[in-house]
């Protein structure tokens, strides 16, 4: 198994506690943004060692509130609750390393690009490549490691491929570029990512080829997943798993992936999840009846 059990913090509960198990049982990442990073400060000051992706696009009532005090955001920009102009994302990174105690970013995800402008990919991609141009300066003033995208729909429904985002990258920064990661929903549910990569094709080989950090969200899709399961499929899957098992095995059984969020509040929980990734990888031929299986009416 090459994938690594990283912590997300979206929809986790008492994160403090969360947070300081991940870092004690080796994770290298958290995944978080907004008002969780005030909360995860004392972790990250215990463990300088951990690794953090972070997020802009998204804001709170509140953020939104001190961007339009900024000078960073209008109150219409406000009232649509995601923004990724240049001048937010900029600030915005300030806040989070102000937030999270930390110097220097380790990785930026702008989160939900898609959202910008869904009906224009022309002005999608120009928002892209500004918001990247940001994420470069802030590189090469010493703020940040590196950047990505974080998102649910936009490489799916082909708002954006990874070859698109690359380029993009490469048009902002001039030349070498630091965007490292991709972030997206790798699941039972969510499972084009899986069948594309089974015939060579879609992000997932896409981003591996470019050596791209893969990182798959919601692989419980949101907790609801593991009550869908019937004991027929987990036993496809591999028998004597549990359900939640059954599905975080399969999603980190994709070889492009490199992490997989998990949002894991308790002890017993976080446990059932490590031990899914310590199994070893369903077999390529595997994913191939397991996405012929789903895919039959």
């Amino acid at each position: 198994m090459t994938a690594q059990l990283a912590l997300g913090t979206y929809r986790c509960g008492a994160i403090p506690e969360a947070a300081a198990r991940a870092a004690a049982s080796g994770t290298h990442w958290i995944d978080t943004a907004g008002r969780a990073q005030d909360l995860l400060a004392p972790t990250l000051a215990a463990h300088p060692g951990l690794r953090v992706s972070t997020k802009a696009g998204f804001f709170t009532a509140a953020t939104a509130a001190d961007a339009v005090n900024a000078g960073v955001l209008t109150a219409d920009d406000a009232a649509t609750g995601h923004s990724l102009a240049p001048g937010y994302v900029r600030w915005q990174l300030g806040r989070n390393r102000e937030q999270l105690g930390r110097e220097k970013l380790d990785l930026v995800l702008l989160h939900n690009p898609e959202r910008t402008y869904p009906n224009d990919r022309t002005a999608l991609h120009r928002t892209l490549r500004d918001a990247f141009a940001v994420l470069e300066e802030q590189t090469a003033a010493g703020r940040l490691t590196g950047y990505g995208i974080a998102t649910w729909a936009g490489l799916e429904e082909e708002a954006f491929t990874v070859e698109e985002l690359l380029a993009l990258a490469h048009e902002a920064a001039g030349g070498q570029h630091h965007l490292g990661a991709v972030q997206l929903p790798v699941s039972l549910v969510m499972m084009a990512p899986i069948t594309q990569a089974l015939h060579g094709r879609g992000p997932l080989p896409a981003a591996a080829h470019a050596g791209l950090r893969v990182m798959a969200s919601a692989p419980l899709h949101g907790g609801e997943l593991p009550a869908m399961l019937g004991q027929e499929l987990i036993d496809l899957i591999r028998p004597g798993l549990t359900p939640a098992q059954a599905c975080i095995l399969t999603t980190a059984s994709c070889q492009e992936v490199t992490d997989v969020l998990i949002a894991a509040s308790s002890a017993p929980h976080w446990k059932e999840a490590a031990e899914a990734v310590a199994q070893p990888s369903l077999t390529t031929a595997q994913l191939r009846e397991l996405t012929g299986v789903l895919a039959s009416p």
